[in-house]
């Protein structure tokens, strides 16, 4: 091998040690900042950061070891105890849902939203027969559908996302529903038994929120339904959310009082749009005359589907989550 080669393979190992030195640097220092935000998040002196910080990782799968890096296992669970919302006991009143028949039943309405610390997307749908759960043919299968999938399948015109899953770890595969699944009046999981946070539609198109048992459920005829929660606005009074949830992507559902339906889906843990708690969620339904509302599942579930295509930006760098179930807006 001639001197000049060597030279010139020396350098090249040069550069590439060099390059990997200041690489291995940056990232050490990315760490040390991390940590360090984290120390002062969850150590510092404001109390009200630290509830803030420890429940909205909470709400993320992959995110929640950080909430012990500094803090015990008794603290966090004692602030996720205190945070929790206080929606035990209440349930809708259909009689505070009128439909409005001189509505125009074919219109859908799409509108920004904003607030300090999130941005996302309004859909109001003015007839609510139009909106229904569709659930993945197999709960067993190897992954669950992606809501623009699911439009496609069931020739809907749009969808956001339902009810939780089971996501262990964040490692789910997004096909085992957790709780209550009722679609187009057909059950399809749960215990009739069992008591869930029903989140859904009765054979009198109005939305139904609260706990009750499956065997409720159907005696009040509830036709579609998904189970998750908490509760955001019953009988046109907020809900106590607790700390709120923290900030995060969001899905939600809910009803004005001449019968149309808002949905509601907030972009989060991008340096656009940071996230939403549910208060900000609260405030938004109040802004659109929602006398009932409740929270879907959100984070990287999010996702809100119209025409084709989604209108919301999600949370996941890979795009849409699979899921078992979602609410769906019929064609005309």
């Amino acid at each position: 091998m001639s001197k000049k080669v060597k030279k010139e393979k020396s350098k090249t190992a040069k550069i590439i040690g060099g390059f990997f030195k200041v690489f291995f640097t940056l990232l050490l220092a990315v760490l040390v900042f991390v940590v360090g935000a984290i120390y002062i998040f969850e150590r510092g002196p404001s109390e009200e950061i630290r509830d803030l910080f420890v429940v909205t990782v909470q709400q993320s799968s992959a995110a929640k070891p950080l909430a012990k890096l500094f803090l015990s296992s008794d603290t966090v669970a004692k602030i996720m105890e205190e945070n929790t919302a206080k929606d035990e006991d209440l349930i809708t009143d259909a009689d505070l849902v009128e439909i409005d028949e001189t509505l125009d039943m074919d219109a859908i309405i799409v509108e920004d939203v904003h607030g300090p610390t999130f941005n996302g997307k309004m859909m109001i749908v003015n007839d609510p027969s139009r909106v229904y759960v569709y659930d993945i043919p197999n709960y067993y299968a190897e992954w669950g559908m992606v809501v623009s999938d699911m439009v496609k399948a069931d020739d809907a015109v749009a969808g956001i996302n339902g009810g939780g899953f089971l996501d262990i770890n964040g490692l789910g595969s997004g096909s085992m529903p957790l709780g209550i699944v009722i679609s187009k009046g057909e059950w399809k999981n749960g215990d009739q038994y069992s008591s869930y946070q029903v989140i859904g539609f009765d054979n009198n198109n109005k939305l139904v929120v609260g706990w009750m048992t499956g065997i409720e459920a159907l005696e009040r005829g509830i036709r579609d339904a998904v189970e998750w929660g908490p509760a955001l606005i019953i009988n046109g009074e907020p809900v106590d959310v607790g700390n709120g949830g923290g900030l995060n992507p969001r899905t939600a559902i809910g009803q004005r009082a001449d019968g149309a339906v808002l949905l509601l889906v907030v972009d989060g843990r991008q340096p656009s749009s940071i996230g939403a708690s549910y208060y900000d969620l609260i405030g938004v339904m109040q802004k659109y005359g929602a006398v009932n509302a409740a929270n879907l599942d959100g984070g990287n579930s999010s996702s809100l589907v119209y025409n084709g295509e989604v209108i919301t930006n999600t949370a996941s760098l890979n795009g849409e989550r699979e899921l078992p179930t979602a609410f769906l807006v019929k064609k005309r």
